[in-house]
């Protein structure tokens, strides 16, 4: 059974790019790596040819995760949420104490980037907030430990 991948429309978009990009320019340079060091005679004991092989097996690897991961991909801004509720793609404002508020977009793990402000749905922080409301009070078991805080704003 194939797995849901929630993406932004930013997010697929760039994956589709990765896609090509490897199906084509990729599969090609090391192509050419491949003919070069095969050229080169004795293989068992060809460095080049052995670097290449590696290569051309994570860049096949790589595609097969990328084609598994956008077929089965639900874009974000498309999906019908309740409003006032937290869910994949909302945008929360939390505040921890007496801390600065901050906001994180909810989305997929695949995308994922907290440095950038989107925190996967699966996460602890993204999960504790999933399906909650405004004011209220929440707890996510990190790591390093309990982080209590308060739903300010959902867009």
């Amino acid at each position: 059974m194939k797995d849901t991948t929630y993406l932004t429309a930013e997010g697929a978009a760039k994956l589709k790019e990765e896609l090509e990009f490897l199906k084509g320019t990729r599969r090609e340079e090391i192509a050419k790596r491949l003919r070069f060091a095969i050229e080169q005679g004795d293989l068992s004991e060809n460095a080049d040819y052995s670097a290449a092989k590696e290569d051309q097996s994570f860049v096949e690897g790589r595609i097969m995760e990328l084609e598994t991961v956008l077929s089965n991909v639900k874009i974000i801004e498309e999906l019908v949420h309740k409003k006032g509720i937290v869910n994949i793609g909302s945008f929360v404002t939390i505040q921890e104490d007496d801390f600065e508020p901050e906001v994180y977009q909810i989305v997929g793990p695949q995308e994922a980037d907290p440095t950038k402000g989107k925190i996967s749905y699966e996460s602890p922080i993204g999960s504790a907030l999933y399906q909650r409301k405004v004011k209220d009070k929440v707890v996510a078991e990190t790591p390093n430990g309990k982080i209590e805080f308060k739903i300010l704003e959902i867009k």
